[in-house]
């Protein structure tokens, strides 16, 4: 008779060996070749994925299933200095909630509201700095953006989508990276890349009331996602992902080699995986959470260089930016 543990063994390593997914390219509109790519939102209700297509200067919203892509364009696009070098910035993330996108874009400083249905630009409100991850906050009907530039996040009143407006300011200790949220708990997370930590803020006093370490050394951490049913953190780090326990003081419970080049992540709640691209080593690595908080890999599939955005649909479906060829990468999983 097989016992409970090796029953878990035979599925976890079944479910590794059959990992497979159909790959699909598709260009986007008005990338003439490589474009800049960052923070997806999937819309798991309606099967649709946000794509901010930075230097091409609109939004494009994919139907997943149909493959079909539909723009929402007039964003700005200017050229900025980024690491020593000059390139074209302009809508870089989205965040999705009540029946509104939030888009972020570099190259004005701006928060744009959009509406989610007639994919129709509402209004915009500009930053005191420029913005860079974007997360809708439901509990406060907020939205709060990552400014590295000064070092906070910048609070957006969307109460009123028609005219959002700047709330306030939190300074930081260091360079924000990644968000995540925990609505029931009301808690906002996000990383200090150059001080190797990982933050928990308050929604309503608007105050840092954890940090932990982030151990992912002198790199820094990245992007983050969260489980609120099991209250379970997770960081990426440039080269694999890790679990922390927010309710036991950031406690390192597990972590998972994924290849160099992690940025952002994404999570499945509904099926308890978590999706990590690494665009150094061009693969899709996907875990299984145990009820411990342990990684289970199970399994990995070859994307594109550069590939470090991804985001997961409610079938599993997963996209993958693929910003050297100016497009994305949809991978359905097969059975």
């Amino acid at each position: 008779m097989l016992t409970a543990l090796m029953l878990q063994f035979l599925l976890l390593a079944d479910a590794q060996a059959s990992l497979r997914f159909s790959t699909t390219e598709i260009r986007l509109p008005g990338a003439e070749a490589a474009v800049s790519l960052d923070y997806f939102a999937a819309e798991r209700a309606a099967g649709r994925v946000w794509i901010p297509a930075g230097d091409t200067g609109s939004v494009d919203v994919l139907d997943v299933a149909t493959h079909t892509v539909r723009r929402i364009e007039g964003f700005a696009v200017a050229t900025r200095a980024s690491h020593g070098n000059m390139r074209s910035v302009g809508p870089s993330a989205v965040s999705l909630g009540d029946g509104m996108a939030f888009i972020g874009n570099r190259a004005t400083a701006q928060i744009c509201t959009v509406d989610a249905q007639k994919l129709a630009k509402l209004a915009c409100v500009t930053l005191t700095a420029a913005s860079d991850g974007v997360q809708y906050v439901a509990a406060t009907k907020e939205v709060w953006v990552t400014t590295p530039g000064d070092r906070s996040v910048t609070v957006v009143d969307v109460g009123n989508a028609s005219r959002p407006r700047q709330a306030a300011r939190i300074p930081l200790a260091g360079v924000p990276e990644g968000y995540a949220v925990d609505e029931a708990r009301g808690r906002f997370f996000t990383n200090l890349e150059d001080k190797d930590k990982t933050l928990a803020i308050d929604v309503r006093s608007r105050k840092v009331v954890q940090t932990w370490n982030a151990h992912c050394g002198q790199d820094g951490p990245r992007g983050l996602a969260y489980d609120p049913a099991q209250q379970l953190l997770f960081v990426a780090c440039t080269d694999r992902v890790e679990v922390l326990d927010p309710a036991h003081d950031g406690k390192l419970l597990s972590a998972l080699p994924t290849g160099a080049g992690v940025d952002n992540i994404d999570y499945l709640a509904s099926q308890r995986t978590l999706y990590v691209a690494a665009g150094k080593a061009a693969r899709l690595t996907v875990a299984h959470v145990e009820n411990d908080g342990r990684l289970v890999s199970l399994g990995s599939t070859p994307t594109a260089p550069g590939g470090r955005v991804v985001v997961v649909t409610a079938d599993g479906t997963a996209v993958v930016g693929d910003p050297t060829h100016g497009g994305v990468l949809v991978l359905t999983p097969r059975p």
